[in-house]
């Protein structure tokens, strides 16, 4: 019977943090993922950003799980209906925040440029590649915030990272979307990825406010 209670809450567990993946890539995330799938070696170089992805992916909640833990109540989500507990004060102050972020990002929408890393990625290679994969999850505000928010989703549950496995999973399959059509659809994705990648290093800014948004649905979705 407890076992069963156990399946059961590692399920909502499972599907409570699923949507978060989507903006673990949202972002300059996945337009690196993009310009790796346009150099000279795309599919070395793109299994190398992944395994990066996935290492940190998982490093980064495990690390929040463990932070989470720790900390005991003064992280811990509390009860939805709690509306003064401090996780309800935290949600707020992040759905707020994240919103002056998206506005940032309309507002200054014309002078807003690509981080110059992601340019010098066209002459990366397979150790660059895992190395990009690695920092850019762990040292992105943006993944940092979900891992914390996966991290504290757990410790709620008491359950462990296996939990957040097919959060993991999400994440690398939507950084390995590129790849995937690069594959699956030849030349028409070789002749269209330099197009989207050039989109994408132009139109960073929507990109970003995107992702600010996804995650405001996400926060306040109960």
């Amino acid at each position: 019977m407890i076992g069963r209670r156990g399946l059961e809450g590692q399920a909502v567990v499972d599907l409570q943090i699923l949507p978060l993946a989507v903006t673990m890539m949202a972002g300059p995330q996945i337009v690196a993922a993009v310009i790796l799938v346009t150099t000279a070696r795309p599919v070395r170089v793109s299994l190398a950003f992944l395994l990066g992805v996935a290492v940190a992916t998982a490093a980064g909640v495990a690390l929040a799980r463990g932070l989470c833990g720790l900390l005991g109540q003064v992280v811990s989500p509390g009860s939805p209906a709690d509306r003064g507990s401090a996780a309800s004060v935290v949600q707020l102050v992040l759905v707020g925040l994240l919103a002056l972020v998206a506005v940032k990002n309309v507002v200054k929408r014309r002078t807003v440029e690509p981080p110059k890393w992601l340019g010098a990625l066209m002459e990366a290679g397979p150790r660059k590649a895992l190395t990009t994969g690695l920092l850019i999850i762990l040292l992105m505000p943006s993944d940092i915030v979900v891992m914390l928010t996966v991290g504290a989703n757990l410790e709620q549950h008491r359950a462990g990272l296996a939990a957040a496995l097919p959060f993991i999973a999400a994440t690398v399959l939507i950084a390995a979307l590129p790849l995937l059509g690069y594959l699956l659809l030849g030349d028409r994705a070789r002749r269209a990825m330099p197009r989207l990648r050039e989109w994408l290093a132009t139109h960073s800014w929507v990109v970003n406010a995107a992702a600010c948004l996804i995650f405001i649905v996400l926060i306040l979705t109960p």
